[in-house]
């Protein structure tokens, strides 16, 4: 045991997890273990690049539908590997240079590998090195989902992980899965000249979402991509090249390039947690207290390895919990998930904060909705929006917003000063009637949704 290392903290991901090297940790010393691409999901696979992506996307839908505003233009090529080579470049950089601070910083330890728990304070790599810790941190973030009907046929096939890294455009692009990634690569790549297929499990695309915009969604889903409702899988194979999936209405569907897009799971099926004591939820999500703590004293967890929430927003927030706790261990502070916003950066945009229609009535609120029509503003009215909508949702009792929905351009943005009200208890008359709403922006697609709201 005197030849193992020691360190104050040890880190198991380097994703949100990085950031728990605070200036607290400046005499101490501390292990990071990282057995991918130094920086996490996020900065490398997740939000980052395929929101560069998006842009590019959002560059050509706008071109291919320009007529409508009386300007006629032609995409003359889309010229894939400059535009992911423009991303990566600049991503790969950032990792590699994350990775050489820690790897040479005076103190931080780098190790490469796959990291167990071989106690409640010891840590082995994959590469057979060993050491303890006074204090770890689990940050081990999520991979893909692949359904055993894919896995074992022999298919090949991409996930968020990998498919961004692509030599070209598919002429014909599958997806399976109708959540937030697949909706999302269903606009990248049909914006840049793919055809694609969707195979939805259920009744409708974003189905976490209130039913009013999901079926929205799905309504417009339609019309730009061949959309397969309530299909699954039922078994695949390659046929001169071609993936064919055969589906459970008895159709089959065909194409270059097969993504599978059905969900994430934690990383925590050989993380050791057994062997150390570390409980977790029947989904297989380290569980945590409010602050932090696993059911083993001084290990901690954050992220998508133990959150409910797979949001970089959510993992940056418990990793400052996290680093607050750690040092301080007798002014606890507390993980705070009351209004976590999301947004899916597809075609038309979508956010959402707080709870749905269906679950207000639900949880038994005295509550009133409104939705305004992006189109019925002037700024609506210069973007000859047809089908943008906002949606609010408020207690009638008290005048405070319950939840926010939109779909429509810049959605993600426009939902932040509700998001605001909602963290900071402002009630609708306040947000709407308090300030000044700029005419003519879009945001008076917010202001006119408030307003909307039969309030006493």
């Amino acid at each position: 045991m005197a030849d193992i290392a020691h360190f104050d903290l040890a880190i198991i991901g380097s994703g949100s997890g990085n950031s728990l090297v605070t200036k607290a940790y400046a005499d101490k010393q501390v292990a990071i273990v990282e057995e991918g691409i130094f920086g996490g999901t996020c900065l490398n696979v997740g939000c980052i690049p395929t929101k560069m992506y998006v842009y590019a996307a959002d560059v050509a839908a706008t071109a291919a539908d320009s007529s409508r505003y009386g300007v006629d233009t032609l995409i003359d090529g889309v010229r894939w590997g400059d535009i992911r080579d423009r991303i990566f470049t600049r991503i790969d950089a950032i990792s590699a240079g994350g990775k050489d601070y820690r790897a040479h910083g005076p103190n931080t330890t780098v190790f490469d590998g796959h990291a167990r728990l071989a106690g409640p304070r010891m840590i082995e790599v994959s590469t057979g090195e060993q050491f303890t810790a006074d204090q770890i941190v689990l940050a081990a973030g999520g991979h893909a989902v692949v359904p055993e009907v894919i896995a074992r046929s022999g298919v090949p096939y991409y996930t968020s992980d990998t498919i961004m890294r692509i030599e070209d455009v598919p002429s014909r692009l599958l997806i399976l899965g109708g959540g937030y990634i697949g909706a999302e690569f269903a606009h990248i790549f049909s914006a840049l000249t793919a055809e694609v297929t969707i195979i939805v499990r259920g009744e409708s695309m974003l189905r976490q979402l209130d039913d009013e915009l999901a079926a929205a969604f799905t309504e417009q889903a339609v019309k730009q991509w061949d959309v397969r409702l309530k299909t699954q899988v039922t078994a695949a194979r390659v046929v001169d090249g071609e993936i064919h999936l055969e589906l459970s209405d008895g159709s089959s569907v065909e194409g270059d390039v097969l993504l599978v897009a059905a969900g994430r799971h934690p990383n925590t099926a050989d993380l050791g947690l057994g062997v150390a004591g570390v409980q977790t939820h029947p989904d297989g999500r380290v569980a945590v207290d409010r602050y932090g703590h696993t059911s083993v004293e001084g290990i901690w967890a954050l992220g998508d390895v133990s959150s409910e929430f797979q949001l970089k927003h959510v993992a940056n927030h418990e990793a400052r919990v996290v680093a607050h706790n750690l040092t301080h261990p007798q002014e606890l502070r507390s993980f705070d998930y009351r209004y976590v916003p999301s947004a899916v950066f597809t075609h038309p945009q979508l956010a959402s904060v707080g709870l749905t229609e269906e679950q207000a009535r639900a949880h038994g609120y005295n509550y009133v909705s409104a939705t305004q029509a992006f189109g019925d503003t002037a700024y609506g009215w210069a973007l000859e929006d047809t089908t943008g909508i906002c949606k609010l949702v408020a207690d009638a009792d008290t005048g405070l917003l319950l939840g926010a929905h939109l779909m429509g351009p810049q959605s993600s943005n426009l939902i932040q000063p509700l998001i605001q009200a909602m963290s900071f208890g402002q009630k609708v008359v306040d947000v709407a009637r308090g300030q000044y709403w700029i005419h003519p922006a879009l945001m008076e697609v917010v202001e006119n949704a408030l307003l909307k709201l039969e309030l006493s």
